[in-house]
């Protein structure tokens, strides 16, 4: 099985963005597995879900950090859809975030 963590870095500040809710959804259903939140350091791991093959979604609901931080939330929510094709591996999926750009990659 699979482990999946994931973090956020503001870019525009240089620093990580914590507090902000993260959900991992099966793609297929779009149900809901896990949820958490983005700790100090802007990271999430989610140690207790294991994935199996097939494709995911992670929901970052960046709406209250971004009115928070930035005044407005031009960008409200982050889908970033995903495949799982190692059983074996673990996964870690970065968001770089600013008041009007994302962008994702594949992390080790």
């Amino acid at each position: 099985m699979s482990s999946l963590s994931c973090h956020i870095l503001d870019t525009t500040q240089g620093t990580p963005a914590s507090g902000i809710a993260v959900e991992l959804i099966k793609f297929d259903t779009r149900d809901t597995i896990i949820k958490g939140e983005t700790n100090e350091d802007g990271r999430v791991r989610f140690e207790s879900t294991e994935l199996v093959c097939g494709d995911y979604t992670l929901r970052f609901l960046t709406k209250p950090y971004c009115e928070q931080t930035y005044g407005c939330a031009f960008f409200p929510l982050v889908e970033v859809h995903f495949h799982v094709d190692e059983e074996a591996r673990h996964y870690h999926v970065p968001l770089l975030l600013s008041p009007y750009s994302y962008s994702t990659y594949r992390g080790s």
